[in-house]
């Protein structure tokens, strides 16, 4: 297959099991549907992911631009 045609992964794969992005956890009220009361840290054996619970990372700074580079 041609390497611009690869398809990426929007995730990685490699996700450390936490409550805080699991299906069963409901951060309101810091409550997972199985074990009940637990810290955000946590993570038990019925983990289950849920990508919309992810809060993404925040994006660097832009460095290097003076603000005569965004004049027309």
């Amino acid at each position: 297959m041609l390497s611009f045609l690869k398809k990426k992964s929007l995730f990685n794969k490699n996700i450390d099991p936490k409550c805080d992005y699991c299906h069963n956890f409901t951060k309101s009220t810091n409550k997972c549907t199985l074990k009940g009361d637990v810290e955000q840290d946590h993570s038990c054996p019925s983990f289950s992911y849920d990508p919309l619970k992810r809060v993404p990372r925040k994006p660097k700074p832009m460095t290097g631009f003076t603000h005569d580079d965004f004049k027309l």
